[in-house]
């Protein structure tokens, strides 16, 4: 491998790279691509909402909420809807600007240290949080690692518990498997639909199905119920 010196930059605490600000603690995303991008007017066509959503997608495990605030914007870009940025979508559309504008720093994972996953499954979409503890200027701060959401179908909110908490656990255990194999991590959730799906002795083959992927991780994970009330971390992602 051969280094061009005129390329390097030398010593660097914070060198920007693929659109990121990198740190030895945390990620971030560089302000000033952002910025280039939001300065530019409200795209007037498909083509340019398909690139503005393809920009911020690029961001999205910064997001919070991103599969809910996207919603309206990506049905926008279906070839049978009319392209019409109604007071819906431009609010969506602003929300986005918004998130990007504010997206927060991720922290570097610590592998020596345990996970927390929230994780959140509504009507509007699903949402999960990983978040980790780390001691940052002699205080123990909980930061998030990644962000990570998706849309439902409609027919899933018409699902009981089981049905909806836990297909969705396994999609957040798998999506987040990089991180979380081999690590101790506890799953923040506001339903106990987990508990009885792995305590069920006859489950159907979907059910069996959850139980087995779930089962993978279970050596290292511990189900923790937190009410509605307080669990706040992935809601509505």
């Amino acid at each position: 491998m051969k280094l061009s010196l005129k390329k390097c930059h030398f010593p660097y605490s914070e060198p920007k790279a693929l659109g990121h600000v990198v740190s030895g603690l945390s990620l971030g995303i560089d302000k000033n691509k952002v910025a280039a991008v939001l300065l530019k007017p409200m795209p007037q066509t498909k083509k340019e909402m398909k690139s503005f959503l393809g920009f911020a997608g690029y961001y999205r495990q910064h997001i919070k909420d991103f599969a809910k605030i996207a919603k309206s914007l990506y049905k926008l870009c279906d070839q049978q809807t009319v392209y019409e940025m109604t007071e819906e979508r431009v609010k969506a559309y602003e929300e986005l600007k918004n998130s990007l504008t504010n997206a927060p720093f991720l922290l570097m994972p610590d592998w020596k240290l345990p996970f927390k996953l929230y994780i959140d499954a509504c009507g509007e979409g699903l949402g999960a949080a990983l978040h980790q503890t780390q001691i940052i200027n002699d205080k123990p701060v909980e930061g998030p690692i990644c962000f990570i959401s998706r849309q439902i179908k409609p027919t899933r909110g018409r699902y009981g518990a089981i049905q909806m908490e836990c297909p969705y656990l396994v999609w957040a255990l798998e999506k987040l498997h990089y991180y979380l194999d081999g690590t101790v991590f506890d799953v923040i959730k506001d339903c106990n639909s987990v508990k009885s799906l792995l305590n069920m002795k006859t489950p159907n083959r979907h059910m069996l199905r959850w139980q087995i992927a779930i089962q993978e991780y279970r050596g290292n994970m511990t189900i923790v119920h937190k009410s509605g009330n307080i669990h706040k971390n992935a809601d509505g992602l």
